[in-house]
């Protein structure tokens, strides 16, 4: 049984449906425009149909892929992870390049208490003794998407 309706049950041809689903899922929280284009396509509309709303719908400001970019940066930043991660997150959900450059750049100061609330709290603020421990703290906030640089600087700061 699948629980997405299809076209012909929803008039894919009505700009009016689609653009009203396009703001019921926006009035729930920010989408790319790749993200709304999937959710509106799993829904049954036709891929030709939906262009031309999203056009609108970012034309009126509605659909702003650098409010979209800079919120979620901001999300995941409060959530522990770095700038390379986020970056290579909001590409994968369409957002240009320059625009994730943009959203980063406004966080630029904030990596280095993030990354330091990361080691408080995974490692209780515990400094590593020995090159394994490095090692395994390095591999973690890489994971988390930091740059060596920027887990260099924590160590040195630690010390």
């Amino acid at each position: 049984m699948s629980w997405t309706r299809t076209c012909s049950e929803r008039g894919a041809a009505d700009p009016a449906t689609l653009r009203a689903k396009a703001l019921e899922l926006l009035a729930r929280r920010e989408h790319s425009r790749l993200e709304l284009r999937q959710k509106l396509v799993q829904r049954g509309f036709a891929s030709t149909d939906i262009e031309p709303v999203l056009d609108a719908l970012a034309a009126e400001g509605l659909l702003n892929e650098r409010r979209y970019a800079e919120l979620y940066a901001c999300g995941r930043a409060d959530k522990g992870y770095g700038p390379l991660r986020i970056a290579r997150e909001l590409r994968e959900r369409g957002i240009a390049q320059d625009v994730v450059q943009q959203a980063l750049a406004t966080l630029e100061n904030d990596w280095p208490r993030t990354l330091r609330t990361l080691h408080r709290k995974r490692f209780q603020a515990l400094i590593p003794v020995d090159a394994a421990g490095r090692l395994q703290q390095t591999r973690l906030f890489r994971q988390h998407g930091f740059t060596l640089d920027q887990i260099r600087h924590l160590f040195e700061t630690l010390t």
